[in-house]
């Protein structure tokens, strides 16, 4: 028996039905696109990549996903796969602006780890680290240098992260020098924002206990909304992101006084 092959489509319309799958499903894998089209997944990768360079979609482990005006909450574990390269820029950036003796909290997020893993490489003495998120805790545990306040609470799973009354309340004895904030979206003329209620009141607590606040958000944030606003964009001092940043966004962040890094 012969088995008889489909023609390969074109370019352009196999990124079309790329795009479609994606829009349809949610998400989709290199994988699996590359067995339905009949292509190497270099190929697909490459259509990808094109899609993303075009905001059409968003970049994931192993594949894409959906890209959307409004920020969705998601795993942890999808999210690190998410413009890893831009957070680990990030995240050293954020880190080198931490000084000895310091006391910084950081919040839960895939940027903020990042961040906390550049901090323990840095070996700065006298410094303490708040934070609410397990796996940054988890992180900085081999740090000896490093005096770790975990914030107990109510356990978002999806994000490793305690949140509640009970979190609120063990922030009201703390003040800090310098906060860390992870952010799903940031609206220029609005502020940062996050898709959990309960996240969002204890962001804004803790904004309003730290001396200045750093906001780390990868460009793909910038411009989007999530569901909770966290604070207005004047109780930020700056923003750290990367080089793929609207001149538009920069522009009308900077014209309300908050600094942007772009590494």
């Amino acid at each position: 028996m012969i088995e008889v092959t489909q023609p390969r489509l074109m370019t352009e319309e196999r990124r079309r039905s790329i795009l479609e799958i994606v829009n349809r499903q949610g998400s989709a894998l290199i994988s699996e696109l590359s067995k339905q089209f009949g292509v190497s997944s270099v190929t697909i990768r490459t259509d990808i990549k094109a899609l993303c360079e075009k905001d059409l979609l968003v970049r994931s482990h192993g594949g894409a996903i959906r890209r959307t005006e409004v920020a969705l909450d998601a795993p942890l574990e999808v999210k690190a796969g998410l413009h890893h390269a831009e957070k680990v820029r990030i995240g050293n950036a954020a880190a080198a602006l931490i000084k000895e003796g310091e006391i910084i909290l950081l919040d839960s997020g895939t940027t903020t780890l990042e961040a906390a893993r550049a901090l323990a490489r840095r070996n700065l003495s006298r410094l303490t680290v708040v934070t609410h998120a397990l796996n940054i805790a988890w992180e900085l545990a081999g740090a000896r240098q490093i005096s770790v306040i975990v914030i107990g609470g109510l356990l978002r799973q999806i994000s490793h992260s305690m949140v509640g009354p009970q979190a609120q309340r063990m922030l009201a004895d703390l003040h800090v020098d310098h906060f860390f904030l992870a952010v799903d979206g940031l609206e220029p003329e609005v502020g940062p924002s996050t898709p959990d209620i309960l996240e969002a009141e204890l962001n804004a607590t803790m904004i309003r206990h730290a001396r200045q606040v750093t906001v780390l958000a990868d460009s793909s944030k910038i411009g989007r909304r999530s569901l909770s606003t966290i604070a207005p964009i004047s109780s930020v001092s700056r923003i750290i992101t990367d080089t793929g940043i609207r001149p538009e966004h920069r522009a009308i962040i900077e014209a309300k006084g908050v600094e942007v890094v772009a590494v």
